[in-house]
């Protein structure tokens, strides 16, 4: 059994191998990219499910990349430091400066285990000079999860087969384009593909959030199809593929004999 609770843009929690994960966590306060308000300043539009003080037991935390987006500092700095984390290596670094004890960087298709679950780094793409991970959630008992913010290729995928039946993939299905760095998200095309070369039971979108934006990048960004446009090209591939978009706060629950 895999139990997703959606909270806001990048942020899940995550229960699987009888572990609770919590994967990029944005809790507190604005989103701010390099301290840098003019440039991107977010915020949620709605208040979450969750705090730093009301979130249950986590067992892991799970960060993708040192960026602001998914390594929130101000969040972190309220949660246990006591908390194991597992992060790509820019992310690792950024924690353990705040104070966490219980760190494992992992780079490409390195391993952590924790009784019965897996976690295995997957290649993701390299933004600004900072490669980030993807991550394979593996449950010994079979449960598989897949979690990409951003964007994977054909040859990763492969990798992925050869290691596991996957029954939730946890990607985005609208596109983002960013000034010089081109597209850094996947749209609903690529999205597709994954499920096609995957197929897993259930694909849930992740990146996108109830947000309210200001500063410059905001403007500039453009948007790469949109879910319904994802959901209109899943139903017409015939692919046995439930999609599923929980609102904020809510949880899903997939079976692995789903």
């Amino acid at each position: 059994m895999i139990k997703l609770t959606r909270i806001d843009l990048n942020s899940w929690l995550i229960r699987l191998a009888e572990k609770t994960i919590l994967i990029d966590p944005w809790l507190v306060g604005p989103l701010t990219f390099y301290g840098q308000p003019w440039l991107f300043q977010a915020y949620h539009e709605n208040p979450l499910v969750y705090t730093p003080q009301t979130l249950p037991a986590i067992d892991l935390i799970l960060i993708s990349q040192g960026l602001d987006d998914h390594c929130h500092k101000p969040t972190l700095q309220q949660l246990d430091r006591r908390i194991p984390v597992v992060a790509c290596p820019t992310a690792a670094k950024a924690v353990q400066q705040i104070g966490y004890t219980d760190v494992y960087p992992l780079r490409y298709w390195q391993e952590h285990h924790c009784d019965r679950l897996a976690v295995v780094a997957v290649p993701g793409p390299e933004i600004q000079g900072q490669k980030q991970n993807g991550y394979l959630l593996l449950d010994h008992s079979g449960a598989a999860l897949y979690y990409e913010p951003h964007i994977s290729t054909q040859p990763v995928l492969q990798q992925i087969q050869e290691r596991s039946a996957i029954d939730v993939l946890l990607i985005p299905v609208v596109g983002q384009v960013f000034p010089v760095l081109g597209q850094v998200i996947m749209g609903p095309k690529q999205a597709l593909e994954l499920v096609e070369t995957l197929r897993p039971h259930i694909v849930v979108p992740t990146s996108v959030g109830d947000l309210k934006t200001q500063g410059i990048l905001p403007k500039l960004i453009q948007t790469v199809g949109s879910t319904e446009e994802f959901a209109d090209k899943l139903n017409a591939s015939g692919l046995p593929t439930r999609l599923c978009c929980p609102t904020l706060g809510e949880t899903v629950e997939v079976s692995s004999s789903f």
